[in-house]
């Protein structure tokens, strides 16, 4: 049979030609920081998670877990005791009304006054003074010029609140007592000059002169046993006691002044390191570190270290 028009017999159909085998145009492929690649579809759950995951990549998981870290922060601070602040870093009033240093020094040696449980308080002036005050002190503010020749001695003077009494003239009196040659700087053997509260507050300074209400004379000589009648020293503080300052002691006769002299100068010598000292006989002079409020014991009374 003739072959059909436009068919090729089977055998004679040309074999396909092979695929060629040379390599297209290179297309360089730029390497994809591990960091940014997404986790693989097949590996996360369906859903709206996995369209979060793909889109976001590994912010997907640190943004939940900043959101708890977030939380457990803010719980802490919620639930944390609150800490006491003073009422001035809170906008109050302030906490404390005194002026003096907010730390006190602490004594270097054992507190020392005149005391005598049989002598009750006795009144030989006629001046009047407030029995109890604010139990705060403040600082007479200013300064002296340096008194005197030798080792300097910087003090401060203190008044306690609340007792009306004149500042700036108890402190020019003390200022006149330690400046005065007879008193402890005699000779050259030392110098003082008083400053005022800015070198209180820094503590630029080597002892205090307090005036103090009876009725809290224990709270400045704690342990003392002045029974509010002696004045004392304690630490670094001569504590004067203001009935005394304002009324003397019987011995004395009314002679306030030189009381007022003889005990600044006996507080401050135990501030300076002296002890007491007994009266060396019937009709001598006193030392100033006899305990001369409690009685001159025969003596003729004296103010001065060096009269």
């Amino acid at each position: 049979m003739p072959p059909v028009v436009g068919e090729r017999p089977a055998d004679a159909r040309r074999p396909a030609a092979p695929r060629s085998a040379r390599p297209g145009p290179l297309v360089a492929r730029t390497a994809v920081p591990v960091t940014s690649r997404r986790p693989p579809a097949a590996r996360l759950p369906r859903g709206r998670f996995r369209r979060f995951v793909l889109r976001h990549g590994w912010r997907a998981y640190a943004i939940p877990l900043l959101s708890v870290a977030t939380v457990l922060v803010l719980l802490d601070i919620a639930f944390s005791p609150a800490t006491d602040l003073p009422a001035s870093a809170a906008g109050g009033a302030p906490v404390s009304t005194t002026a003096v240093p907010t730390v006190e020094s602490p004594p270097t040696a054992p507190a020392e006054g005149d005391l005598d449980a049989s002598l009750a308080p006795q009144v030989a002036g006629k001046e009047s003074y407030v029995e109890k005050g604010d139990g705060t002190l403040s600082v007479v503010d200013g300064s002296s010029s340096v008194m005197g020749t030798g080792p300097l001695k910087r003090f401060i003077v203190e008044v306690e609140d609340g007792t009306g009494i004149d500042g700036p003239g108890f402190a020019a009196a003390v200022e006149r007592t330690l400046g005065d040659p007879r008193s402890w700087g005699n000779g050259g053997r030392m110098s003082f000059q008083r400053v005022g509260a800015r070198d209180a507050a820094a503590g630029r300074f080597d002892f205090k002169v307090t005036l103090v209400s009876p009725g809290r004379m224990e709270t400045y000589c704690p342990g003392v046993g002045t029974g509010g009648y002696t004045s004392c020293r304690y630490g670094d503080r001569a504590v004067i006691n203001l009935a005394r300052w304002a009324t003397a002691v019987p011995d004395y006769r009314g002679d306030i002044t030189t009381y007022r002299l003889y005990v600044i100068n006996h507080e401050v010598g135990h501030v300076l390191g002296h002890g007491h000292e007994q009266c060396p006989g019937a009709g001598q002079v006193a030392p100033v570190m006899q305990q001369q409020t409690l009685g001159l014991q025969g003596c003729v009374k004296n103010a001065w270290p060096f009269p």
